[in-house]
């Protein structure tokens, strides 16, 4: 299962660096367009904007995990271990809530969408909109499974600040 898993995240991975290099390649023709041809073009900015909107989502909900999560967590690694138990409940609770109660309606508002399409593009906006429903989705199974673990009396590690890096 975590070799299934892992393979995913990397698919996840490669998607959103092509997302990256999709918007990057746009603003570069949107460059040559604008200064050197005298053309401006509004397919460059519109598809811009939709690489970012999904490469924010999508990274949100399948690329950075757990630990790599900003956070502001001078109190949480001050608390001891009872206490961190206790507000990583509070806060999974909370956010699994919140984000359970808002899931219709942005599914209803997703679904309403399809009569739009984008301007240039002309990509149906459920079809744009519709990461941010994965992106709910998953985000509610990655607190689903946090809470069942704290509920349980394990605990993610706790970040030492002395150790951060880069990630290389």
């Amino acid at each position: 299962m975590r070799a299934a898993v892992a393979w995913l995240q990397r698919r996840a991975e490669n998607v959103a660096a092509l997302l990256l290099a999709a918007m990057f390649s746009a603003f570069l023709i949107q460059i040559v367009f604008r200064y050197f041809l005298n053309f401006p073009v509004g397919w460059t900015s519109e598809l811009s904007v939709v690489a970012w909107l999904w490469l924010i989502l999508l990274g949100a909900a399948f690329v950075v995990k757990e630990d790599e999560e900003i956070r502001f967590d001078l109190i949480i690694g001050s608390a001891g271990r009872r206490a961190r138990i206790a507000m990583g409940l509070v806060t999974g609770i909370a956010l699994i809530v919140l984000y359970g109660a808002s899931l219709p309606a942005s599914y209803d508002y997703v679904s309403f969408m399809k009569v739009e399409k984008t301007s240039y593009l002309k990509i149906p906006m459920n079809w744009l909109f519709s990461i941010y429903i994965l992106f709910l989705l998953a985000v509610l199974a990655r607190y689903l499974w946090l809470v069942w673990h704290l509920l349980r009396g394990e605990e993610a590690d706790v970040a030492d600040p002395t150790k951060a890096s880069s990630g290389l």
